[in-house]
């Protein structure tokens, strides 16, 4: 993993995107300390709805009140 300082970066922003598409990565910092790292995009898919159709079951009351004692302990008081 190479690292640039951020004005290397801004001034050799294509040839660094263009080394990152060949697989490397690279981590720009400023006065020394890391600040952000350029990776390839390759492993990102697109999102695809309605995979699950049908595979997945909830109970119908999955959305009623919640138990007092429940209700109680996410507002942060105990319930008597």
């Amino acid at each position: 993993m190479d690292t640039v300082n951020i004005h290397e970066a801004k001034t050799h922003l294509s040839r660094l995107v263009e080394e990152v598409a060949g697989g490397v990565e690279i981590v720009i910092a400023k006065n020394g300390v890391p600040r952000a790292r350029l990776v390839p995009l390759g492993g990102v898919r697109p999102l695809k709805f309605g995979v699950l159709k049908g595979k997945i079951r909830y109970p119908r009351d999955f959305d009623a009140p919640l138990p007092g004692e429940v209700l109680a302990l996410f507002e942060g008081r105990r319930r008597k």
